[in-house]
């Protein structure tokens, strides 16, 4: 029903509309698949929420903008279903929302009765994860003015180089928009002086050459200098059945390396 509301109200008229979930899409994929006629909304949820709580619902003065600008808004986790409870974010160190700057981080935190009842026979992770009353997502993200969410990342994966804290979602969306990748996963690597530094993993795409120094290159065009990766490593990323890239594995992995 929404998504066919959204399309009365918008000129375009796409031939096929979908969900992704998962890891939040690159901005740089969404806007092609728009152009590909595939209207895509981005929904949000966890296994322990059971299945989707928020999706980004366009709005109608986004019709507009430049199809980068649109995606860049797709991409965001968006506003909660109205069967939850409530889906904010907040800041662990003083409990309270963050503000609506698309700035400020914080933690997504869920109430409503889609939310598990506790992990299996381990009372001590289900008291973890329901401090306070809510279900805490383990997802760093921020709040935009009109309410939307927006995740930065999974707080187990943001790399703290130097003691500034850098996004790996952030470093990936940059590594989409180069011609040559496929795939790309960013993690922490170790390093003497910085603690941590990312390194990127990219998968090509078929019949695509380029260099770790290119790739390096072409991301500190987009980002700050200590944001962009120290290393790039180009293989088959891993994948699980239903094609998330398992940064786990690469993470090992990393731990391995050293600059």
């Amino acid at each position: 029903m929404l998504a066919e509301a959204r399309n009365d109200a918008a000129p375009f008229d796409p031939a096929i509309r979908v969900l992704t979930a998962e890891a939040p899409p690159p901005p740089s994929v969404l806007e092609k698949t728009r152009a590909m006629g595939l209207d895509v909304m981005q929904v949000y949820g966890l296994t322990e929420t059971y299945g989707h709580i928020s999706q980004c619902l366009w709005q109608d003065d986004w019709d507009h903008l430049s199809p980068a600008e649109q995606a860049e808004l797709q991409a965001q986790q968006g506003i909660a279903f109205p069967m939850v409870e409530e889906v904010t974010v907040i800041d662990r160190s003083s409990g309270a929302p963050v503000a609506r700057d698309g700035v400020t981080q914080g933690e997504i935190a869920i109430r409503g009765n889609t939310a598990m009842a506790g992990y299996y026979k381990d009372a001590v992770a289900t008291s973890k994860a329901f401090e306070d009353g809510w279900f805490w997502s383990g997802d760093g993200a921020v709040l935009h003015e009109n309410g939307y969410i927006q995740i930065r990342d999974r707080l187990k994966d943001v790399i703290i180089s130097g003691g500034e804290n850098i996004s790996s979602v952030e470093v990936e969306a940059v590594l989409y928009r180069h011609h040559a990748v496929q795939a790309a996963a960013v993690v922490a690597m170790p390093h003497e002086k910085w603690a941590e530094v990312p390194c990127a993993f990219v998968e090509l795409r078929e019949g695509a050459e380029t260099t770790s120094d290119e790739i390096i290159a072409f991301c500190r065009n987009h980002l700050a200098g200590f944001k962009a990766p120290k290393a790039v490593v180009f293989e088959t990323l891993p994948k699980t059945s239903t094609g998330k890239i398992q940064k786990f594995q690469l993470r090992d992995r990393a731990k391995a390396m050293d600059l």
